[in-house]
């Protein structure tokens, strides 16, 4: 009868500002992170894309694509090496820009190595819809054939 009850979770500390992820604290929507850059080689726009791609930072990448599209950019790679992070709305951002360059007769293909976002699209099956290729030469070369 005389047990208190401590609500849960009860830090035993706060946590400081310091002590979180540096990288993290860069990004525009307090802690996330999602850098992109995008160049052409060889009349092909590869994105790079780094950090996390959710439901805070998906829209950016959205937009790029989107950009990108409307410009006559339809040739498309994207460089998923340093992605941390991808969640569902993540892949729908994916699978949006696909059917995007489609419709305009381009394609649209991965690079990625990470273990953990390429189970995410085997889960999905989006590794039948997506070419998913381990280097951006390797997916330039695919694209030549």
């Amino acid at each position: 009868m005389g047990q208190r009850i401590t609500p849960w979770p009860w830090p035993r500390r706060p946590i400081r500002r310091d002590e979180r992820c540096a990288d993290a604290m860069r990004g525009t929507g307090g802690l996330v992170d999602l850098k992109l850059g995008h160049c052409n080689r060889d009349g092909i726009e590869v994105i790079d894309v780094a950090g996390t791609i959710d439901i805070s930072t998906a829209p950016r990448l959205r937009e790029l694509l989107i950009d990108l599209v409307s410009t006559d950019n339809c040739q498309l790679i994207v460089n998923m090496d340093q992605v941390e992070f991808l969640d569902s709305t993540g892949l729908g951002v994916l699978v949006g820009a696909l059917k995007r360059v489609r419709a305009h007769d381009g394609s649209l293909d991965l690079v990625c190595t990470r273990e953990r976002i390429l189970k995410l699209f085997r889960i999905t099956g989006l590794t039948k819809v997506f070419g998913i290729h381990e280097t951006v030469d390797q997916a330039i070369a695919a694209k030549g054939r």
